[in-house]
């Protein structure tokens, strides 16, 4: 039977501050946003998730790692904590811009001081992420864990980047050009997320094939999808339409622009994802 041992730097290395931090941080976001009462719409919800999420997870990433039980997980520990500190900078980086913008009138009507201590809180949690993100990332030439490297890190952005699109979807089976591209956007984030599970779950070693090869050639493939949809979407989304006046965050116009931008900061994100992948495979540094 294993026993637990106590790891002091697990909360006394950079990392482990920056953790802390964001432990503490989030904890303040949705203990004063949920003394409020006011986070009962759709995007008050989503801001309450994030930060309670973020803050579960981190608080039993911290346990495992100054207990040492880790180990025992039958998963790439250092996979799991880079794409989590990714995600969770994604998550609270968005949360920082809708609960502002989507809470805090102009002017503010009520429990104006809680709330802008609250966004306060969850921009300095952001800003605890990236510095994780930062402290973890892997270096040049070291690939031992690849969601820790700038590759895997773009696999979890395209992700996120595709879960954003999905929830601004609308109004799209009318025309083939439309459906053509969420089938882009559905296929891609599929394949990506995939590889994210299997490499967490070390199994991308019992694929028979060169793998890496393989990344870049889904890569250059999901690229291509997106320059196509980068095009189609916008050409068939604003086609023979003007934007609505007045036109709210329900606007179907907004939501068409929304996708819009999200598409082309895919685009940019597979681009750069391609020509890392490259240079990690066909081009080697010399010893």
């Amino acid at each position: 039977m294993a026993m637990a041992t106590v790891n002091l730097r697990a909360v006394t290395s950079w990392v482990g501050i920056a953790r802390l931090f964001a432990v503490v941080l989030s904890c303040v976001a949705f203990s004063l946003v949920a003394s409020t009462g006011e986070y009962k719409t759709p995007y008050g919800t989503w801001c309450m998730f994030t930060w309670c999420f973020c803050f579960a997870v981190t608080l039993v990433v911290l346990m495992l790692e100054l207990l040492e039980l880790y180990p025992a997980l039958p998963i790439s520990w250092d996979d799991f904590t880079s794409a989590f500190s990714m995600l969770a900078a994604l998550m609270v980086f968005t949360t920082s811009v809708v609960y502002p913008s989507t809470s805090i009138g102009s002017p503010c009507s009520s429990h104006c001081a809680q709330k802008a201590v609250a966004t306060t809180a969850s921009c300095l949690c952001f800003l605890a992420y990236a510095l994780e993100v930062g402290l973890t990332r892997a270096k040049p030439g070291d690939i031992s864990s690849f969601l820790s490297t700038v590759p895997g890190l773009l696999k979890v952005f395209e992700v996120y980047v595709a879960c954003l699109i999905f929830s601004l979807l609308d109004s799209y089976a009318l025309e083939a050009g439309l459906q053509w591209c969420v089938a882009v956007y559905s296929i891609c984030f599929i394949v990506t997320f995939l590889i994210i599970i299997f490499t967490i779950g070390r199994c991308l070693a019992y694929i028979p094939c060169p793998l890496e090869k393989m990344l870049v050639g889904y890569n250059a493939l999901a690229l291509v999808m997106y320059i196509t949809a980068t095009i189609l979407w916008p050409l068939y989304s604003f086609k023979d339409t003007k934007r609505p006046n007045p036109c709210n965050s329900e606007c179907v116009w907004n939501k068409h622009l929304g996708v819009t931008f999200l598409t082309i900061f895919n685009l940019i994100a597979y681009l750069v994802d391609l020509v890392y992948s490259t240079r990690m495979v066909f081009i080697r540094t010399p010893s």
